[in-house]
């Protein structure tokens, strides 16, 4: 029998979410600090840039955690590497490589506690059989880990256009059935829009969707009918959700700066936003 003391009674440590077997501790002050880092730390704590935890109380049930992500786990669990031979070796290597996720993610299960690793990231628990038979679909490096029952997949774009132009890569992991899945956010969920499609569609200016249902189509297209007119537009390609099911939506994409007018601009070159206004743009040294 084990006992872990002076964690779940312990006045800087609060339970912000559960579901299922998954617990979402935070850490309400950073007490490791020195008086170097003092003043970072305070004004990431009023910004509510903390640490924080996932703990997963195995009662005889399994999980499937992202390879490196656990810190510690009791006795009565144990960790199954996942490999399934050289075949499933080879197969986890080649989803993991499109994917973006690790090509193995070991499973723990038996009867105790499993603490993944501290993040300032935001954590998510989202109930799979509540996004459709088709599943969610993944944004790349948003899994954390998931109930072990939960079946894996790769998501293809039904066209290469749509990864090319939509900023968004070819392949995602999919993950259907039955259970929860613990996603490493950018976003906290109070921040994120949940667009529900019957049988319709939303366009997105950038790749701002986290997650979609598997059962949705996506395609990128052009904001207007007309190429010139999208490029005059300043919205140039668009990303395209269509058909019934979900979108879990971030307010901004990750890695932008605030500009003086029409909102974030990404730092970086690979937004598909005004693809046809940034070609004219570098034609014209402008």
């Amino acid at each position: 029998m084990i006992k872990v003391n002076n964690l779940f009674d312990n006045a800087n440590i609060k339970c912000i979410a559960q579901a299922g077997q998954y617990q979402v501790i935070e850490h309400q002050t950073d007490k490791s600090v020195n008086p170097y880092i003092a003043a970072t730390a305070y004004f990431m704590q009023q910004m509510n840039v903390r640490r924080r935890q996932v703990l997963c109380t195995l009662n005889g049930g399994a999980t499937k955690v992202q390879a490196g992500a656990m810190q510690w786990h009791t006795g009565g669990v144990v960790m199954n590497s996942n490999v399934g031979g050289v075949g499933g070796l080879m197969s986890k290597m080649v989803k993991g490589a499109v994917t973006g996720e690790s090509a193995v993610k070991p499973i723990y299960q038996g009867a105790g506690y499993l603490m993944l690793e501290p993040t300032y990231n935001h954590i998510l628990l989202e109930d799979v059989g509540s996004w459709g038979p088709g599943g969610i679909v993944l944004d790349d490096g948003l899994f954390l880990a998931c109930d072990a029952n939960l079946n894996e997949s790769i998501s293809r774009r039904t066209n290469v256009s749509s990864a090319v132009l939509g900023g968004e890569g070819l392949f995602n992991l999919c993950l259907t059935g039955q259970g929860v899945a613990v996603l490493e956010s950018n976003f906290p969920r109070e921040e994120l829009l949940e667009i529900v499609l019957d049988n319709d569609e939303v366009r997105i200016d950038g790749n701002m969707a986290i997650a979609w249902s598997g059962t949705l189509q996506f395609t990128v297209e052009k904001s207007t009918k007309s190429l010139i007119g999208s490029g005059l537009s300043g919205e140039g390609f668009v990303n395209v959700y269509r058909g019934t099911g979900k979108v879990l939506m971030a307010p901004t994409m990750a890695g932008t700066t605030a500009k003086n007018n029409n909102g974030p601009e990404q730092t970086s070159n690979t937004s598909s936003h005004g693809l046809l206004q940034s070609v004219a743009s570098s034609v014209l040294g402008g």
